[in-house]
């Protein structure tokens, strides 16, 4: 079976990396081989195996993988609020808040910066409402957001891929008020390059939630949080009223995620790296509070 690896542009550094997938022959034995349909099935059209796993890494007994993880993934401890002992169990850490210096951000208003922290790609046009995903198939933003999604084809969107290592809490990334909101069920499919090149609609099948926020400067944009495979929940801890930028939003809990933003046509242009890594198939690391877009 061929190996394509996921190829990642560092925006700090500007190097490429090839990204470390944990789990990674299973993700692939599970998407990309026929024999273990009835196993793709079971574990990502199914919430079982996902609520067995959110138990566990809510409970005590998870409290011991904590320095593991810490050390395996190389996280840097010193940003966050707590030391690694204080952590009640595994999720407790995995929805770990940050010291706000840790993420700076400009106030200006029409600046829209990152959501969260994660591996970034941008669509400045779409084609009516298709997006690709990086080795992914075709995507519609009708199918993510059923009966809102009309007033965005031809907009813009922008996907952020958080992995385990990153922090998983998650800010808005303009001022605004909040004008409607829903939650979707759905299956939980790996977010990960791999198994969106597999073939299924994740952002269309998978369990998600999306709400509309109204500003004064770029019209209204949707912030849909899309979850996958391991995640307990999304838990979104602001869910009405005016809210300013970099406010918190929300969490989720253990496993990889997606945070989409979309925004209505002509009213957002993204930053000119992120654009031209996304042209060459180049997600960008970013962390939560560095520049998205810029009002036009």
């Amino acid at each position: 079976m061929q190996r394509d690896p996921i190829l990642v542009v560092d925006r700090e550094t500007g190097e490429t990396f090839e990204e470390v997938v944990l789990g990674e022959k299973w993700i692939r034995w599970a998407y990309q081989n026929a024999s273990a349909k009835p196993v793709e099935k079971l574990l990502f059209r199914s919430a079982l195996i996902s609520r067995i796993m959110g138990a566990w890494f809510d409970s005590r007994l998870s409290r011991g993988k904590i320095s593991a993880v810490v050390d395996e993934l190389s996280i840097d401890m010193k940003e966050a609020t707590q030391a690694v002992e204080t952590y009640q169990n595994f999720n407790d850490f995995f929805a770990r808040n940050l010291k706000p210096e840790a993420r700076p951000f400009d106030p200006d208003p029409k600046q829209v910066v990152s959501p969260a922290d994660g591996r970034v790609l941008v669509f400045p046009e779409l084609a009516e409402d298709v997006f690709v995903p990086v080795k992914g198939h075709p995507m519609s933003v009708r199918s993510m957001l059923p009966q809102i999604g009309e007033r965005f084809i031809g907009g813009a969107l922008a996907i952020v891929r958080l992995c385990p290592a990153d922090y998983h809490r998650y800010h808005f990334p303009a001022s605004g008020r909040i004008t409607a909101a829903q939650d979707l069920s759905g299956a939980l499919h790996s977010v990960n390059p791999i198994a969106l090149g597999a073939g299924p609609d994740v952002f269309g099948e998978n369990k998600r939630s999306w709400t509309l926020i109204e500003t004064d400067m770029i019209g209204t944009y949707a912030f849909v949080e899309v979850g996958a495979f391991g995640v307990g929940s999304i838990v979104n801890t602001r869910t009405s009223g005016a809210v300013e930028k970099m406010d918190e939003k929300g969490y989720f809990k253990f496993g990889g995620s997606t945070v989409v933003v979309v925004f209505e046509p002509g009213r957002v242009q993204f930053s000119d790296d992120l654009v031209a890594n996304s042209a060459k198939g180049r997600e960008t690391l970013v962390k939560v509070g560095q520049p998205l877009a810029t009002a036009i």
